[in-house]
């Protein structure tokens, strides 16, 4: 690769990836983007693959979505076993390692590696801060805040009031922490606290490293944007080797199992609202054919780029999530809710060192079924919106970068659930609405909406919400995915984006059928595990390649 610093942009559009403006501290490195890629013609498409990592991971997959569906009635309990083993066994080893991201970014932010410049020492960003904004909020969460938004905090709640339960001296409830047997007021603030904790700074410091580490040694050090990059300061060249396949692998299969996770939710979901809302049939054959007219629309926005595709339906889904928020606050609990986010908040604080202890836990089910589920499933989607994050956050200080990556999202994430979570809390406690309590997880949104007027609207803005964001992290995830496959190359031919969009919809289809929600977690938690490893070996790089730069 050609390491000067004043380099003009590849004009054949290989990489794409802008020249540094200003000073930075380039590796020297005789690697060049696409050295290892097979370049085929099948028919009139093209085909631009690294090898061996397109051919592992494609094969792979095909392998694993033919066994799901040949087997889908065997395979549930193996699924559910493999959930339960991981999050059992190692749920000391997830909550540690989550602590030590978040770490990490405070001490960057607070530290005078936090002047250095992504992209050089005069880089100006590529987008604006709403546009930012908007792509950061819906590649990161959306979905999972649609479905959890109502369903967690009434959740712990429900878990926190009814106390601790043990059988044969084992803890055998849900309950965060100690719960707040029969306190309806602490329970709520519990439970909200315990919902926040798993939507705010942690898992917002699992992507910002991510994307932080990507954006360095891409921009900055001139490598390829993918993710064997990262660790060029520990293995060397040996990052264009097996080790480097090793690597790049591994993301590709946690961005897949961690978006198919996403993508069962969003189709859960939005098939139960369908049902609720027009009284279509909710089986597992609607869902199947909504993943498939879904994915259809993501492959019309893969094939329209990344500003006219991902860019576009964002800022479309930030203004539809705005208005559904909005209009929860005005004809919801209003000041309950603005009196609840500063609240909320301060249960957060106040409760976050005892939730984020990895050791000595006696709420087993809670820390374990709950806490080292959702930081494997964060660190599984780690690679997909880290690498996305760092393709739109080029020319933004690192300090700059973590407070907003860390801190916006998390207060949206504090409002959101107080909003929808209060709301419904507020329903059960003074209004004795039980429905939305007793309904299924994918209902409980809808449900909570029919305590609100126009509850027709609002639904059918919800289920529209859950299909957009379910188009935007297919559209997305199919990009990060092809950059892997491809070398680092992110203009890769649009053939290959759309295989991989096809593919991730497929998964979810096949986990689906194949063993439900518990198939979903499985399999998010199994590639959530090695990755969490990579991850910890990427912040010893970050460190070191922010060292040597100019700031």
């Amino acid at each position: 690769m050609n390491d000067d610093p004043t380099r003009a942009p590849d004009p054949s559009g290989i990489d794409a990836i802008p020249a540094p403006e200003g000073a930075t501290t380039p590796i020297d490195t005789d690697y060049t983007i696409g050295q290892d890629n097979v370049e085929l013609q099948v028919g009139p498409f093209g085909l631009d693959i690294h090898n061996p990592v397109f051919l592992i991971s494609g094969l792979t997959v095909v392998a694993f979505v033919v066994l799901t569906l040949a087997f889908q009635n065997s395979v549930e309990p193996l699924f559910a076993g493999l959930r339960d083993f991981l999050t059992s066994t190692l749920d000391w080893f997830f909550l540690g390692a989550a602590n030590v991201f978040v770490v990490l970014c405070l001490v960057l932010i607070a530290s005078p590696l936090g002047k250095v410049r992504l992209g050089g020492r005069e880089a100006t960003p590529d987008y604006s801060y709403i546009g930012w904004f908007a792509m950061l909020f819906a590649a990161g969460m959306g979905i999972g805040l649609m479905f959890y938004g109502v369903s967690e905090p009434i959740s712990h709640y429900s878990t926190a009031i009814g106390g601790i339960a043990s059988e044969g001296g084992v803890r055998t409830d849900w309950a965060p922490l100690g719960g707040a047997a029969g306190d309806q007021a602490e329970a709520a603030r519990l439970g909200m606290a315990a919902t926040i904790f798993h939507w705010a700074l942690h898992p917002w410091a699992i992507y910002a490293i991510v994307a932080l580490a990507l954006a360095l040694f891409s921009y900055n050090k001139g490598l390829p944007l993918t993710i064997r990059s990262i660790f060029y300061p520990v293995f060397g060249e040996r990052v264009w080797g097996w080790t480097g396949h090793v690597i790049d692998v591994l993301a590709v299969f946690a961005t897949l199992f961690g978006l198919a996770t996403s993508l069962g939710f969003g189709a859960e979901q939005a098939s139960a609202g369908l049902a609720f809302l027009f009284g279509l049939p909710d089986t597992d054959g609607s869902k199947v054919v909504l993943i498939l007219a879904i994915t259809g629309v993501a492959l019309i926005s893969v094939a329209a780029g990344l500003d006219a595709g991902v860019k576009r339906l964002s800022e479309v889904n930030m203004v539809l999530a705005a208005v559904l928020l909005g209009f929860v606050v005005l004809v919801g609990p209003t000041m309950l809710i603005l009196g609840g986010f500063f609240q909320n908040l301060w249960a957060y604080v106040a409760y976050l060192p005892a939730l984020s202890n990895p050791v000595g836990r006696e709420d087993a089910n809670f820390s374990q079924g709950w806490t080292a589920f959702y930081w494997a499933w964060w660190i599984s989607w780690s690679p997909f919106v880290g690498m996305f994050i760092a393709r739109v956050s080029r020319g933004r200080t690192v300090r700059e970068f973590l407070t907003c990556v860390l801190i916006i999202p998390s207060l949206v994430s504090v409002l959101w659930m107080t909003a929808f979570g209060g709301t419904a809390i507020d329903q059960i406690v003074s209004r004795g609405i039980t429905a939305v309590q007793d309904a299924p997880l994918e209902l409980k949104l809808f449900e909570m909406l029919q305590g609100l007027p126009l509850t027709q609207i609002t639904s059918f803005v919800g289920i529209v919400l859950v299909i957009v964001f379910f188009v935007t992290s297919s559209d997305s995830g199919s990009l990060v995915i092809d950059t892997i496959t491809a070398g680092g190359k992110v203009n890769a031919p649009v053939p290959q984006r759309m295989f991989w969009a096809v593919f991730e919809g497929l998964i979810a289809i096949a986990l689906l059928l194949g063993g439900g929600l518990a198939a979903l977690q499985a399999m998010a938690v199994s590639t959530g595990f090695p990755f969490t490893i990579v991850l910890l070996l990427g912040c010893f790089a970050i460190v070191k390649g922010l060292m040597s730069e100019p700031r």
